[in-house]
């Protein structure tokens, strides 16, 4: 792709939320038995670890450099720190043993799962996350890997569950915001120019919605969760971490969708020409992709209004942010 024109790029003084949990643990907050069936199953000492600064998980991510000389980034989470973090994990140890080898995620080395906590051991990525505001050559290079991730072929059946299922879990919130007076009020107030608007059109919206399900299948593999920190890059390409939400039978565009509005809400230019000017993109149906879009509208606005989650204090935030961008792309349409 070209890179995006400068004057797309939206600066302000503040910045976007940050796309961190707000908690962490390190090494040294784990139970000394998760300690040492760390280091059983990794096969040598830790000697020193480097927290993962974004994310939003509440466990612990650290890259643990160990004593013969090689590396593992490793995660560990249980209920104390959220309710459904080791589900979250158990998801994307699944998901690790599905995925093509084409896919650009770190391999997963080993893991292991004792009712109470979850551990991931995955193989290091050497790279750095992409800049905020968004660099044109980063963004391209981003944007070239979403359009590789619909290429790669999935078998048939993929074990992944259907893209056409996780939109219908998600696809809900207008109706779900509808049915709560008080959360309508929140939303309206929260979202300051698009909030009246929403007001307004809420039927509409949650009609739209109803239709996402039907609109996202297709034949592709879909990360279902791409955003700036989920992706590092390196000197050689875009790595895509993170894979819990994966799926099979999905449209091409989706994960292209998926990640726009994060990447308006950081700088990185309007998300209706990015979309529509992606290989991704061609041949796609307005309608199909304006009902998937209303419906990420929704989730992300009703999800902001309601309490953070349990150890994830700064989710909130970000979901309004971006369903900012997604409600300003959908009422430019």
């Amino acid at each position: 792709m070209e890179p995006p024109a400068w004057h797309d790029r939206v600066v302000t003084t503040e910045g976007p939320p940050l796309a961190f949990s707000g908690s962490r643990l390190s090494w040294t907050d784990l139970p000394r038995l998760v300690r040492s069936r760390i280091v059983e199953t990794a096969g040598a000492d830790v000697i020193s670890e480097a927290s993962a600064t974004s994310g939003f998980s509440p466990g612990f991510a650290s890259a643990l450099e160990l004593s013969d000389g090689t590396q593992v980034f490793c995660k560990a989470v249980s209920r104390e720190q959220n309710p459904h973090s080791p589900d979250v994990a158990r998801a994307e140890i699944r998901v690790a043993g599905l995925l093509p080898a084409a896919v650009p995620a770190p391999r997963m080395l080993w893991s292991y799962d004792d009712g109470t906590w979850v551990v991931l051991g995955l193989e290091v990525v050497h790279g750095h996350l992409p800049e905020q505001p968004w660099r044109p050559d980063q963004l391209v290079r981003v944007l070239d890997a979403v359009t590789a991730l619909a290429e790669v072929e999935l078998p048939s059946p993929s074990g992944l569950p259907s893209l056409a299922d996780a939109v219908a879990e998600f696809a809900v919130g207008w109706r779900l915001l509808g049915d709560d007076g008080a959360a309508v009020d929140q939303a309206v107030a929260s979202l300051g120019a698009e909030g009246l608007w929403v007001r307004e059109n809420l039927d509409t919206l949650a009609s739209e919605a109803q239709g996402a399900a039907a609109a996202a299948v297709g034949t592709h593999l879909s990360h279902g969760d791409l955003r700036a920190d989920n992706i590092l890059l390196d000197d050689h390409r875009a790595w895509l971490v993170d894979w819990p939400w994966a799926t099979g039978n999905g449209a091409a565009w989706f994960d292209l969708l998926g990640i726009l509005p994060s990447i308006a809400m950081q700088g990185g230019g309007a998300p209706a020409r990015l979309f529509w000017d992606h290989p991704n993109a061609r041949g796609a149906d307005p309608d199909a992709v304006r009902a998937v879009l209303a419906a990420m509208a929704g989730y992300f606005v009703e999800a902001a209004v309601r309490p953070a989650p349990v150890g994830i204090g700064n989710l909130r935030p970000f979901q309004l942010a971006q369903g900012v961008e997604t409600l300003r792309w959908l009422r430019t349409w």
